[in-house]
């Protein structure tokens, strides 16, 4: 180490003193210490990969031997104790297997293989074939990670709603097992383990020489653990982007039905709205998503930020150019369907970017819409040209509680039933007013809902006489999601201990997090929508509720459903009780290997 830092001092020297150099040349003794530190500093160089590769190898064993201590706070002393609790009856046990989630099964893989084989193998730094032998089980962590943030809710619950449940965690974080961290803190070890080892794995293969033996192991390793590192972090964006949709959700009052597994939040901010009648320059905010832009004003609220959509405009069809405005500097307009608004960013860079990200979802949308009008076009072709020359089946009465064009609900008295001769909808007399010639009937005039009579006439029908309306969030039709869903059926459904109804429920699998909640099974708006995610699922019997119930809690929210029968809850309850975790990827696994094919319950038309 002297001779090193003599090596260094007189090379400072020499590049930083003028007429050293002369002075060096002339003392032989210095070269010769300059060669033996040259030699010191290569043999220390040769060295260093050794040593290195050892610290890797070392650091690996370390840091596992800590994060199996951390495992074991976890399961063997936290998730125990909560779950001797809960056996007394103080809160539900589905509770404490709710946070902790597989952090057993995590445990015992890492203190009963991977540990004891990283013991046994620091004779030498080879780590490669026994990472290699364990990466497939690390894709376990996929589950945990999925779970994690509603583990979080789920403990922040508790800790607030049961005393007996936050006085155990408190106990148990005040020993010195717990280092003064809370359980949040060491709950999070096993979401950053995985990029941890992937870490140390690349530079472990950055020393390791191309001529070792353990390289190609330890390259199929890193492979491995790569893959399942991806896959942690796929799982982390989308629960980060869920997990917003429910944040705007509740800053927009729970108005707005955005919490949907295939809404997509682009990009938000605070802009200037221009007015169209004057000067004038208003604060909004905006919410771009992948579908719709939402302008919303800022509302008073002592509980946070707040605020109210005032307009929603929907992306296909939309318009974005740069304007001048010599009052106004960084200005752009925004055209739709539904509004036209220019908008004032706070500076040019802001301004591109909002253009960017507008144009950028705009083209996203027009591909998607390309594809799908591709694949269908045959088939509306065929439907359309077989209009009237072929007697519809008709939609029973009792599969639609309203109108299945102006979407109003029927009532004995003022709005009945009546079917279109020609699609067979179940519609209103305001909807059924125009008649046309079908072929089927030897060219009679028939009574037609207003779209048929557009299609076979060529002339467009009313809109004050047939009621029209702007298509609603929920108006999205039973039918269309029964045919391709994970769940549904009819059940017993009561909102807020409200008296019981027999509704018609789809979880679709497109949209595999959100429960709708028809009137009927031909409706087509839906009377509500669950978002599942979050929820709390609770079986547990009560009294003054019909047989094979359950509940959905969430917050300030309970919704109380029953099943015909114990078969079908369970049933129900396999799919909702992965939906609440948002585990898409998992329903999307089961569609494709067959295990969903549509409606699982019976036939709607027999019950």
């Amino acid at each position: 180490d002297k001779n090193i830092l003599k090596m260094f001092f007189f090379i400072f020297i020499f590049h930083t003193v003028p007429g050293v150099f002369g002075f060096v040349k002339a003392v032989p003794q210095f070269w010769g210490e300059m060669l033996i530190c040259l030699s010191v500093f290569s043999s220390l160089q040769e060295e260093t990969n050794e040593q290195k590769l050892y610290k890797i190898a070392n650091e690996l064993l370390l840091t596992e031997r800590a994060y199996v201590a951390r495992l074991y706070l976890l399961d063997q002393v936290f998730c125990a104790k909560l779950t001797q609790e809960a056996a007394k009856g103080t809160f539900p046990v589905e509770v404490v297997k709710g946070i902790f989630c597989n952090v057993a099964c995590i445990y015992a893989f890492h203190s009963q293989f991977l540990l004891p084989d990283l013991e046994t193998r620091m004779s030498h730094p080879w780590i490669g074939d026994i990472l290699q032998q364990h990466a497939p089980f690390l894709r376990m962590y996929a589950e945990y990670v999925k779970n994690f943030d509603k583990a979080m809710e789920l403990l922040k619950q508790w800790t607030e709603r049961s005393a007996q449940f936050s006085a155990v965690i408190q106990e148990i974080q005040r020993q010195e097992i717990c280092g003064s961290l809370t359980l949040q803190h060491h709950m999070l070890e096993p979401v950053q383990r995985v990029p941890r080892y992937e870490l140390l794995l690349k530079d472990y293969l950055k020393r390791l020489p191309q001529e070792a033996p353990d390289r190609s192991q330890a390259e199929k390793s890193l492979q491995t653990i790569s893959m399942a590192a991806t896959h942690s972090n796929t799982a982390i964006q989308k629960m980060e982007n869920l997990k917003k949709l429910l944040e705007i959700y509740e800053m927009l009052g729970a108005e707005e039905d955005i919490v949907n597994a295939s809404n997509e939040l682009i990009k938000e901010g605070q802009i200037l709205k221009l007015s169209s009648r004057n000067t004038s320059a208003m604060e909004r905010y905006l919410y771009l998503f992948n579908n719709m832009l939402l302008v919303c004003v800022p509302k008073f609220s002592l509980l946070g930020q707040k605020f109210t959509v005032r307009t929603r405009v929907g992306i296909e069809g939309i318009k974005v150019v740069a304007t001048v405005n010599d009052d106004y500097p960084h200005t752009f307009q925004v055209s739709g369907k539904e509004r036209t608004l220019e908008l004032q960013a706070s500076s040019e860079q802001d301004k591109e970017e909002w253009i960017k990200a507008f144009q950028q979802t705009i083209e996203t949308l027009q591909k998607k819409n390309e594809t799908f009008k591709s694949a269908c076009k045959d088939i509306e072709v065929e439907e359309v040209s077989e209009l009237g020359r072929r007697a519809p089946r008709w939609i029973r009465d009792n599969e639609v509680t309203m109108c299945m064009k102006c979407k109003e609900p029927f009532n004995a008295l003022t709005r009945r039933r009546h079917h279109c001769r020609a699609c067979g909808y179940v519609v209103c007399w305001k909807c059924s007013e125009n008649k046309a010639a079908l072929e089927y009937d030897g060219n009679k005039m028939n009574k037609v809902c207003k779209d048929c009579y557009s299609i076979l006439t060529g002339r467009a029908a009313s809109e004050e006489t047939t009621g029209a309306k702007k298509r609603g969030i929920l108006e999205i039709e039973a039918a269309q999601f029964s045919g391709s869903s994970l769940m549904c059926g009819f059940l017993l459904y009561s909102e807020k201990a409200r008296p019981w109804q027999r509704v018609w429920c789809v979880i679709p699998q497109k949209e595999a997090v959100v429960l709708y909640v028809y009137g009927a099974p031909q409706d087509v708006k839906a009377q509500s929508t669950i978002p599942l995610l979050g929820y709390i699922v609770d079986e547990t019997p009560r009294t003054a509720d019909p047989p094979s119930s359950f509940r959905l809690c969430q917050s300030k929210s309970l919704h109380s459903f029953a099943a015909e029968s114990e078969d079908q809850k369970q049933r129900w309850l396999e799919v909702i009780r992965v939906a609440v975790t948002g585990n898409v990827a998992q329903f999307q696994t089961a569609a494709s290997d067959g295990l969903t094919n549509g409606c699982h319950e019976s036939d709607p038309h027999s019950i």
